[in-house]
């Protein structure tokens, strides 16, 4: 029953497990990959129900790119730590994404928890976004604060999608796609400007959406991208002077 919810509004999702299996194979069987030697990250989400694939579990080591809605927040900074931490002779694998909930009865943007009686939102922080986005009484402007700038960043990258997003029929599945596409432009930015510090011939990319479900139930990933980057043949973006710097060589 849920199965066939969940294609209703995401037709070419599969159960997280299925998804680990499939890609893990396909790495090791065509591209003759030792997972041993891969180095993992994620952008997706903060939220503890992340939990949708066994990457984590299968690939050790996780290197943590994103922050609330799946944003890569560790920035080149962080992209140029995560290429000084492949292993010699290995290669770089990134999973990326935003996640939407989906209850029994097929509401998208929330989900039951595990150990909670009650329906809460999933993305919580895309869901607080449309809310300020759907808000008549006043023109919301998201205004940097020091206490809240991953929420109020996350809400900036929305913003230029605010038309697309309200006049979507379904407006919490909007801004999930939205987010999706500005975490997959911004993972290949940084990927090109951190070019020159991979020493691993290439990086493997997959993208989706997570979905949740109740507890008992299998989450599901709708995939949307799968790429193979040769460093070789990716054109670098021209970097900045801290690269040269010997604490950034060491990070």
């Amino acid at each position: 029953m849920i199965e066939e919810t969940i294609r209703a509004h995401y037709p070419k999702a599969e159960t997280g497990a299925h998804i680990t299996q499939t890609y893990l194979e396909y790495l090791s069987d065509h591209y003759n990959e030792d997972l041993k030697k891969m180095l993992f990250a994620t952008s997706v989400c903060a939220d503890d129900i992340n939990v949708s694939t066994d990457f984590r579990r299968v690939l050790s080591r996780p290197f943590t790119l994103g922050g609330l809605g799946g944003i890569p927040f560790a920035g080149f900074t962080g992209m140029v730590a995560y290429a000084h931490h492949v292993p010699d002779g290995g290669s770089a694998f990134i999973f990326y994404g935003p996640h939407i909930g989906i209850t029994d009865d097929g509401e998208l943007g929330k989900m039951h928890r595990p150990g909670q009686k009650r329906l809460s939102n999933s993305c919580g922080a895309l869901m607080l976004a449309l809310s300020r986005l759907e808000a008549e009484d006043d023109i919301y402007v998201p205004t940097n604060v020091e206490y809240d700038y991953q929420q109020i960043l996350l809400e900036r990258t929305a913003m230029p999608y605010k038309h697309e997003i309200l006049v979507a029929k379904n407006r919490k599945k909007a801004i999930t796609d939205v987010t999706y596409k500005n975490i997959d432009r911004q993972l290949h930015f940084l990927i090109r400007k951190a070019k020159n510090e991979f020493t691993c011939k290439r990086i493997f990319l997959l993208g989706g959406v997570i979905i949740n479900t109740s507890p008992g139930q299998h989450d599901y990933v709708e995939v949307r991208n799968f790429e193979a980057i040769d460093f070789h043949d990716m054109e670098p973006i021209t970097s900045e002077s801290i690269m040269d710097q010997p604490a950034f060589k060491a990070l």
